[in-house]
């Protein structure tokens, strides 16, 4: 009997998924009984995560198909925290929509586990399933506003691309299963000598698949419009939960099988990581809608993560996690603002809107503030920290021109912030935003805003605790 208890946060988000399906079709009105539950479940599955694996050093599952590690435990329990904060501040918004229904936060815990297969994957075969199980559940919830023409858009607009992303994606894990035989990650590392550039073919189709995943250019075509015309509750979703599992799983299929043919990958990342940042940075300029600029920024900021991947170091993956884990608080905070930006029932969304913001709402106004100075990376905010780990880990690679690019992307990056905080700070004043926010909503943005202000006071902590995540031996 294999130690199944390194699985059991799996299992029971998988009993307690069928289980509120039940309880949904059979209880009427229990829209906010399953919210509350599924709640408890991201919780109690945190919870078990951290008691049943963040300890373990390596344990391979079910024929080495499944690892349990640190890094798995870790990002499964910072996708499942990001969730649960994801699902707690959006249920005012559903309401106020009057969408706030029981598929909800089921697709949200159907999407996390798909996530957390991925997470754990050590196969070509697990990892799809993990990957398909998420893409599904992301199809329905970007249409989730049905009666909304740009809903239905962007969903229609993220299967097609998405299918098709997967198609080459998998297209890839067949090649590589044709020229090892093994869709094993452990038994393919021991194929490659006598494939090494067959298997090129194989990687390049995986690897465009998972940048279409996390929006790295040029596969980012989906985001601005998906990011807008979805409900701003799952845009805040999609921002950041997706890319937490999507960045372990280019850590996982990099460095286990493929590490050995770093030279043929790492050129491929360089230029996802350069487009990316550089793209983000210059398209972000012109936007008037700000899920658009958000969108824009989240292409950018993946750049950065990618750009520590590239190195081809413990030092570089570390980074890029400390990356990440800055970045989806910073978004937190980011989309707390937006999801306060309510007036006489209506929420808006354009950059206009923040005119005058200062003046009516300061306190709103300054944790923006803070915020946009964090993301743009002005020191000694954490989102400065973050980009500065990042460029220690490459320039200590001698990756001078990827550094170069990564600082000037930064300083066109903070013309679009900074143009924020102008129009909240500078421009006439509209009419008040409503006041009447839900006491969690107001939590995640007090909580966020007090982190990015505070990190630069114990940033050892976070380093201290991502250190422990040790890929290449």
């Amino acid at each position: 009997m294999e130690n199944l208890e390194l699985v059991l946060p799996e299992i029971f988000i998988s009993l307690s998924i069928m289980f509120l399906l039940i309880l949904g079709v059979f209880k009427k009105d229990s829209s906010r009984l399953i919210q509350n539950i599924s709640l408890l479940v991201l919780l109690i599955t945190a919870v078990i995560t951290f008691n049943e694996t963040l300890g373990i050093d390596e344990v391979s599952l079910f024929n080495g198909s499944v690892i349990v590690d640190y890094l798995s435990s870790f990002m499964k329990i910072a996708t499942l925290i990001t969730a649960f904060l994801v699902l707690v501040i959006s249920s005012n918004y559903l309401r106020s929509l009057n969408i706030f229904k029981i598929e909800y936060p089921i697709l949200i815990l159907s999407s996390v586990l798909g996530m957390m297969i991925m997470i754990s994957s050590n196969d070509l075969i697990v990892f799809y399933m993990g990957l398909e199980l998420q893409s599904l559940a992301l199809y329905v919830l970007a249409t989730f506003n049905r009666d909304q023409i740009k809903s239905s858009e962007a969903g229609l607009k993220y299967f097609v691309l998405s299918a098709l992303s997967s198609g080459l994606l998998l297209y890839g894990c067949s090649l590589i299963y044709g020229f090892t035989g093994s869709t094993n990650f452990n038994v393919i590392a021991n194929q490659l000598n006598s494939n090494e550039y067959a298997l090129t073919f194989g990687i390049v189709f995986i690897l465009v698949g998972l940048a279409f995943k996390i929006s790295a250019v040029p596969f980012h075509m989906w985001a601005p419009d998906v990011y807008e015309g979805s409900p701003t509750s799952v845009t805040l979703f999609f921002t950041m939960v997706p890319k937490i599992a999507a960045l372990t799983v280019f850590i996982r299929f990099l460095y286990v099988p493929f590490f050995y043919l770093i030279d043929q990958w790492q050129t491929i990342l360089i230029f996802l990581s350069i487009a990316s940042m550089v793209f983000g940075a210059v398209a972000a300029i012109g936007q008037k809608n700000l899920k658009r600029l958000i969108a824009y920024s989240s292409i950018s900021h993946v750049g950065y993560a990618l750009a520590g991947l590239a190195t081809g170091t413990n030092d570089g993956i570390q980074s890029s996690v400390i990356y990440i884990t800055i970045y989806v608080l910073m978004n937190l905070g980011l989309f707390s603002c937006l999801l306060m930006m309510k007036r006489n029932n209506v929420y808006h969304e354009g950059i206009e809107d923040l005119s005058g913001l200062s003046k009516n709402h300061p306190i709103l106004s300054l944790s923006l503030l803070i915020i946009l100075f964090s993301l743009a990376g002005i020191p000694p905010l954490a989102g400065f920290f973050a980009k500065f780990y990042i460029f220690k880990s490459v320039l200590e690679q001698s990756m001078f021109f990827l550094a170069i690019v990564g600082l000037l992307s930064t300083v066109v990056a903070a013309f679009y912030y900074l143009r924020l905080i102008k129009i909240m700070y500078f421009d006439k004043e509209k009419e008040k935003f409503d006041t009447d926010h839900s006491m969690w909503l107001k939590f995640s943005l007090g909580v966020s805003t007090l982190l990015i202000l505070v990190y630069f006071v114990f940033p050892s902590q976070l380093i201290e605790i991502v250190s422990r995540i040790n890929i290449i031996q």
